[in-house]
């Protein structure tokens, strides 16, 4: 909302808040030319205020939605589809959690997250319902400030080494155990790591000495049943710049959201200015932002924070379980479920000193327990928002962020100060490695949790020698895409800006070459198979949406992932209890990412006797039998999923609108993924699945003037030109520079 001088104007109604009681001193809440609304009040409580107040107005519906998710009730609103995520949200205890860690909160985050709460019911109680509400037939419920926190845990609900295990231990009774060790990601042939910068190590693999007891424990299981690519982000030091000034890049590759994950906003109070990326539902800005001094930005780590046990219970009795050598009593619980459109149903939940168990039976001996840091112990990661906000230097942030352990990231930053650094902000038990690829004896103790890994100790690097630094959703190991960002950024010198972005829609595709060497051997009696191959094999491993070559080369690997799951028997463990934990995992989606490896190292363990040519060939031919000719583009569009379109087929079209052609894939640094399975009937998709993501989040930041602030694609340390910014969403977002000059009432302009 801006006036024909382009100058923002205030937002209609926004002046409830101190009408209402709800602020001490009048808000001030501006939308510049794109929407994006800027808050400005006196004290930090005000500000937070109207930061809750502005969410509401865009976010309301999605705000309620993640809260209902993690109080175990979206079935309330997408009906029987939400049973099985309902059911393991109660058995979380994700609530509990939440409300557990709001009791916890210190004095200055207290503030924060009650005063988010007070806008968000300013707004509920002045303000239109979104249309939402209208399909599920629901009205707005009041916010309380541990619901800030629920939200901010939906957001990294679940995320990382949980699918992995459960996907291994689904295969368990089908392979080899020589074989089981290769169902991981490829990462290129060796772990490139993060810390320290540039280092290459090998990669550690379980052996069938680490394997022998979880695999036996994992039998008790099984005899029991009747039957995410990632985020790139880098930061380069001044002498590596055209301005001389540190540059800071970061780009989020989590799947298409309808409304988006992310709300961009400007906040500034008395004791902070800044402005980030924000998560609606949760005051300041977790993982992406700036101040006057600080840039911010994250990837997820992948740090194992996930861990699964096989318990032994008592038949005869099946609250008691074993426990080393004694028989304890298990907490049970029982919890209903309200269904939209059915009848209620009960959660029986079952708790050992473990966790709560998410799959197998109790009472016929044996069930899967499940013990994760975003639950299991008291969090504080909400507590380190208003110092990050504070922070004046990249060693400040840093230390700010220690306890953070929601869910676990890449944290990299620069400083107007000439410094960058990473940090892995998480908190990781110390723990056998084998607890990292399976489930393990619960019985013993032996697997057990030694601890936290101390703040002090978790990796970091500051102003690193080569002059900078790159993650891409690891482990403290740069994966693929990663790896082409470093050669990239390592051949910029100087580097500016509009490098960044060039880097940032980067498509080459370095697997796509691995299979077009591979094709060099395969003939075929098949003219159209022939065609498929040479299409592929002379393509430029460019995944650019006007490519055929592209096109060909995604359906080629997808034929090629669905050959290897049915020979190699994986194909079964779609039966499995485990793979059906909600959202679920695919197995073809899985075998898809380990395909470059195994072509890499010749293995054929997985083929069912077939030759890597034999199987190539195969694929071949099943290419040429489907509709030839479609760019890239044509088949990989954005995929804009509102969460009930699944619910009310009759509203998906205008739920989910058509997004996009796309280029990239999951492979390049240009990470817009693709989805090969459909979702379910709750609207949400699998974890560990290619997944069509955002195209572009580029951030470089910059030090603005006394009261100013700036966002995404400017440099640290210098001003840049207000009316740079261009409108495609995928390439620069804008943000004012300065506070509005003319005065403002509180009342539309």
């Amino acid at each position: 909302m801006t006036n024909e001088q382009d100058e923002p104007v205030a937002v209609p109604g926004a002046d409830a808040l101190h009408r209402g009681g709800w602020v001490s001193q009048p808000v001030r809440i501006y939308r510049d030319q794109w929407g994006i609304p800027h808050v400005r009040a006196q004290s930090m409580h005000d500000v937070f205020a109207g930061q809750g107040y502005a969410h509401a107005m865009d976010r309301l519906w999605q705000m309620d939605a993640n809260r209902k998710q993690m109080q175990g009730r979206w079935a309330e609103w997408a009906g029987p589809g939400g049973i099985a995520a309902d059911k393991l949200a109660r058995r979380l205890g994700a609530a509990a959690a939440s409300v557990r860690d709001y009791e916890a909160l210190g004095a200055d985050a207290r503030i924060m997250v009650d005063a988010y709460a007070a806008g968000v019911n300013a707004c509920i109680a002045t303000g239109p319902v979104p249309m939402e509400y209208r399909l599920v037939g629901g009205t707005p419920e009041p916010w309380a400030g541990w619901h800030c926190i629920a939200a901010m845990r939906q957001r990294g609900y679940l995320m990382g080494s949980l699918w992995f295990k459960l996907w291994r231990a689904s295969a368990v009774n089908v392979l080899e155990p020589g074989d089981l060790v290769k169902l991981r990601y490829d990462d290129g042939g060796a772990d490139r790591l993060c810390i320290p910068p540039g280092a290459d190590t090998k990669r550690w693999m379980a052996g069938l000495a680490d394997l022998r007891s979880p695999m036996s424990a994992l039998a008790r299981l099984h005899r029991s049943d009747a039957t995410a690519g990632g985020s790139n982000n880098w930061a380069l030091a001044p002498d590596r710049t055209t301005t001389g000034r540190p540059l800071l890049a970061g780009d989020p590759h989590r799947a298409f959201e309808l409304p988006g994950m992310y709300a961009q906003m400007h906040l500034g109070c008395d004791q902070f200015d800044a402005i980030g990326f924000s998560v609606p539902g949760v005051p300041a800005f977790p993982h992406f932002g700036h101040n006057e001094s600080v840039a911010w930005c994250v990837t997820h780590a992948m740090a194992d924070i996930h861990f699964l046990y096989v318990e032994q219970f008592d038949r005869g009795a099946p609250p008691r379980y074993l426990y080393q050598g004694e028989w304890l009593q298990a907490a049970t619980r029982t919890e209903e479920v309200t269904v939209r459109g059915g009848p209620a149903v009960e959660v029986d939940i079952t708790e050992t000193i473990h966790g709560p168990v998410i799959a197998g039976e109790p009472g016929q001996g044996v069930g899967l327990t499940l013990k994760s840091v975003q639950f299991a112990d008291t969090d504080y990661s909400l507590d380190c928002l208003i110092p990050m906000l504070r922070a004046v230097s990249c060693d400040a942030l840093f230390k700010a962020v220690r306890g953070w352990g929601l869910i676990d990231h890449n944290l990299v930053a620069a400083d107007t100060g000439g410094h960058i650094g990473h940090l892995v902000r998480a908190v990781v038990p110390r723990r056998p490695s084998i607890n990292g690829w399976l489930p393990v004896p619960g019985w013993t103790g032996e697997y057990d949790w030694d601890g936290m890994i101390p703040a002090d100790q978790m990796p970091r690097v500051d102003d690193p020698e080569r002059g900078y630094v790159v993650t891409a959703n690891n482990r403290v190991v740069a994966a693929i895409p990663g790896r082409r960002i470093e050669e990239l950024v390592a051949g910029l010198r100087p580097a500016s800006p509009q490098d960044m972005e060039t880097i940032h829609r980067d498509d080459v595709s370095e697997p796509a070459r691995l299979f077009q060497a591979a094709l060099a051997g395969v003939t075929s009696a098949s003219a159209s198979a022939r065609a498929v191959r040479d299409l592929v094999a002379g393509w430029d491993s460019r995944m650019s949406p006007d490519s055929a070559g592209a096109a060909c080369y995604s359906r080629l690997r997808w034929a090629l992932a669905r050959l290897v799951t049915s020979r190699s028997g994986l194909s079964s463990t779609s039966e499995s209890e485990l793979m059906r934990l909600p959202p679920g995992i695919s197995a073809a989606s899985q075998v898809w990412w380990m395909l470059p490896g195994l072509l890499r190292s010749a293995d054929v363990g997985l083929t069912g006797g077939a030759t890597w040519p034999d199987l190539l060939e195969e694929a071949l031919r099943a290419v040429a039998g489907e509709t030839p000719g479609a760019e890239w583009g044509d088949v990989h569009r954005a995929k804009l999923m509102h969460p009930l379109a699944p619910v009310f087929p009759a509203e998906a079209a205008a739920l989910s609108p058509e997004g996009a052609r796309l280029g990239g894939d999951n492979e390049t640094a240009w990470a817009n993924g693709c989805w090969a399975e459909s979702t379910d009937a709750s609207g949400s998709s699998s974890p560990g699945l290619p997944e069509t993501r955002p195209a572009r989040t580029t951030w470089i930041s910059t030090r603005p003037g006394p009261g100013a602030s700036s966002s995404r694609c400017c440099t640290t340390g210098t001003r840049s030109p207000r009316r740079q910014y261009r409108r495609r969403t995928d390439e620069f977002c804008p943000c004012l520079e300065t506070w509005p000059r003319r005065p403002c009432t509180g009342q539309p302009g």
